[in-house]
């Protein structure tokens, strides 16, 4: 069934001026400077957000450190009834969030489902922690009559700063781990696109959690500043580019913070001679140009392996070319506008120095425009012939352009995925159980696919990143998150 585009009644035309929502209630900062925030597709402002001060952050951080005792000592199955309610609410609203995401980051509408459907399963995940946080312990550990046990507690005040590109999933990576474990949160979402998180703080508010357990600082960078530099602040969890990404790592580890931080990639798409090269290329296209290439797991380069290489490019090229783009509320388009008109110019300069490098622009999404739409939008675009000292071969272009290479064999491939800087993911298209597993094996990325081309984990498995795709010891989801939100205490204990 087709859902009309028309907006729902929690979709609105303009937000007005944004609130922070802190200890349990919305309020307007102290925030003297504020943004216009357009929708991606129209170009229209759909609100203004706040710049919020070091004191506006400092007012969310003690009202967080008021609720952690009495939240710390709620019992876990306690806590864990509150992610059910929350969870119950986010499928009834799911629809409506997912329109809001497309309104206010410019991803068509299936992907802001799917984008909605992955912070749900973290929900369900962390509702599990009366499981999850179960520590282990060993009679007779240490001597006869002395056993040994450890506990895992909550650490205090943690903050989380995520990226335009998943208004909604990134927060969810880490917050209901951090709450579910006892602690307490305060989101700091894009200032590009920050409308989603104020649904998804209603409906926090809604499912009952207590004032000052999970609150929302909107900002930039300097917000960011604040939030890394507080004192009563004990970790962070971060995604957004490689250079920031290590940047937020040195600065809050230096303060003795614990920090995960999630940088950029380039993912590379490796095609073996006998991948069935129709449903890879589908598989591929949806990898590349899903979300605008705005995301950290896009394929951004594919390596055709020997003979394969020349029926790929035509395949894929083919099928880039047909991609319809536009609005994505309407339910026919296939991708949507980047972030920004200064994001637009940012792709198209890529495309226009690969070219100038050499790069044969094979599809040329420049000059695309979408008829009653004047947003940022850039076509789907593929550089062939490229070269590995070009520079649209190293740097992360984030949009829909990807880049050709041509083996010889699978180790050269694999040499490409290693010689990068970046470790995010890595995808092979194979009917080969062999070549799957040497590429596995191998192949230096956190996240592995398998005729993949979004390796993407689920709320139960961690986010993986190597190299400069992520900075830290332990990744978002799964086991991993309940790890980094958890102190470890060992009780040795004798009764005499």
């Amino acid at each position: 069934m087709v859902r009309s585009p028309t907006p729902l009644p929690e979709v609105k035309s303009h937000y007005g001026d944004l609130q922070n929502y802190i200890d349990g209630v919305w309020r307007s900062p102290e925030a003297a400077e504020w943004l216009d925030d357009p929708n991606p597709a129209t170009g229209r402002i759909i609100a203004r957000v706040p710049l919020s001060t070091r004191e506006d952050v400092d007012v969310a951080v003690q009202a967080a450190l008021r609720a952690w005792d009495a939240w710390r000592e709620t019992p876990p199955l306690d806590r864990a009834r509150t992610f059910f309610a929350l969870r119950d609410l986010m499928e009834r609203h799911a629809e409506d969030l997912s329109r809001v995401v497309v309104q206010d980051m410019g991803k068509t509408v299936d992907e802001a489902r799917g984008e909605v459907r992955r912070a749900i399963e973290n929900v369900e995940v962390a509702a599990g922690i009366p499981s999850l946080m179960m520590g282990y312990n060993l009679e007779d550990g240490a001597a006869k009559g002395i056993d040994e046990e450890v506990l895992y507690q909550p650490v205090g005040v943690f903050a989380g700063i995520s990226p335009f590109n998943f208004p909604v999933m990134v927060q969810f990576w880490f917050w209901p781990y951090a709450v579910a474990t006892g602690n307490v949160w305060i989101a700091k979402p894009s200032e590009q696109d920050p409308i989603p998180s104020q649904l998804v703080f209603d409906l926090i508010h809604r499912a009952g959690f207590p004032a000052g357990v999970v609150n929302l600082v909107h900002g930039a960078k300097d917000t960011a500043n604040a939030l890394i530099d507080h004192p009563d602040v004990r970790g962070i969890s971060f995604v957004g580019s490689s250079a920031t990404a290590k940047a937020v790592y040195a600065r809050a580890a230096a303060a003795g913070k614990r920090v995960q931080c999630g940088g950029g990639a380039k993912n590379v798409l490796v095609v073996m001679p006998d991948a069935k090269l129709d449903t890879a290329v589908s598989n591929m296209i949806a990898s590349c140009y899903g979300c605008a290439g705005e995301r950290c797991l896009a394929g951004s380069v594919v390596v055709g392996v020997g003979g394969v290489h020349e029926a790929l490019r035509k395949t894929f090229g083919e099928a880039a070319s047909k991609l319809k783009v536009g609005y994505g509320l309407d339910e026919t388009v296939r991708m949507g506008p980047v972030i920004s008109s200064a994001h637009r110019d940012r792709v198209v300069g890529f495309i226009n120095r690969g070219e100038a490098e050499g790069a044969r622009v094979a599809l040329d999404g420049r000059q695309l425009r979408v008829r009653d739409y004047p947003g940022y939008f850039v076509g789907p675009t593929v550089l062939d012939d490229v070269r590995a000292d070009m520079g649209v071969a190293q740097a992360e272009i984030f949009g829909p352009v990807v880049t050709f290479f041509e083996a010889d064999r699978l180790d050269d491939a694999i040499e490409t995925v290693n010689r990068s800087p970046y470790g995010n993911a890595a995808t092979i298209y194979t009917s080969s159980g062999k070549a799957a597993r040497d590429f596995r094996h191998h192949a230096r990325a956190g996240n592995i696919g398998i005729n993949v081309g979004v390796a993407a984990p689920v709320a139960y498995f961690p986010f993986g990143g190597t190299k400069d795709s992520f900075f830290g010891d332990l990744h978002p989801q799964g086991r991993d998150a309940i790890r980094f939100f958890t102190e470890s205490k060992v009780v040795i204990t004798r009764w005499l």
